[in-house]
């Protein structure tokens, strides 16, 4: 063998030796990934989750509506990123305890009874108008001392919220999608989507609730939002209980 040829050989060897080691890195950092954001989720390798619906106030028959079930496929796609699976139930079927399983709950109040047990249990700082006539205060937050107003389609909120129970390291969080309106529950899941792994490193497996802004829904749908605050400690603190009323004496003089 000549050194044209050795060199050639040795060439092609080192390329593969560098080849391999590039595969090695890049499956090592994807599979890091992976766990980051499976550890984030509470969703192992063929795990199972629950995917909570909520039902559409707006009509008297079983719907959901169509943002809302946007919200959910955004969310199967992220479960099954994962190598997880999901279960779907209704709101009004979803009848046991939160953290054996990964729960992604969807819609305000009004809509799932599911979030109203959750918002009792978990968030008793929030307070949400719930009231179908018309008003200023229709579909209102009021979270701790603030109160948030929606402008239907111009200025909207949301509230997406980790929230686990018990010290247990193998519990697993529950997802709060809580919306004014259906789309900003759309905007809330598709924000957790693009910006998981940020939270991630965040708060790492611990809880938190933020307050979140749809802007001009009405022209931009659910894309456009920012972050108005993190309302982690107000949401999870209860609020105050009112000043009773006096009492009227009905003794004679």
């Amino acid at each position: 063998m000549n050194d044209d040829v050795r060199n050639i050989v040795l060439g092609l060897v080192a390329a593969g030796i560098i080849a391999s080691l590039g595969w090695i890195a890049r499956t090592y950092l994807w599979k890091r990934k992976l766990r980051r954001k499976q550890a984030f989720f509470g969703l192992p390798d063929n795990s199972e989750s629950l995917l909570v619906v909520n039902r559409d106030p707006a009509t008297a028959e079983p719907a959901v509506h169509r943002f809302d079930v946007f919200a959910l496929l955004e969310l199967s796609a992220l479960i099954k990123d994962c190598g997880a699976h999901a279960q779907v139930v209704t709101q009004d079927a979803a009848q046991q305890g939160f953290g054996e399983r990964t729960e992604f709950c969807v819609g305000g109040p009004g809509s799932n009874r599911r979030m109203v047990a959750h918002m009792a249990a978990m968030l008793p700082g929030v307070r949400v108008n719930v009231d179908p006539e018309p008003g200023p205060d229709r579909g209102a937050f009021r979270i701790g001392s603030d109160l948030y107003r929606m402008e239907p389609g111009v200025s909207e909120y949301v509230l997406l919220a980790r929230l686990t129970a018990g010290e247990r390291r193998d519990t697993r969080p529950v997802f709060l999608f809580c919306g004014q309106r259906a789309i900003t529950n759309q905007a809330a899941t598709r924000y957790l989507a693009r910006d998981h792994e940020r939270l991630a490193r965040k708060y790492g497996s611990g809880s938190f609730v933020l307050l979140l802004k749809v802007i001009n829904s009405q022209a931009y749908g659910p894309d456009v939002v920012e972050l108005v605050a993190d309302v982690s400690k107000p949401a999870q603190t209860a609020l105050p209980a009112p000043d009773p009323a006096p009492r009227t004496s009905h003794r004679a003089d």
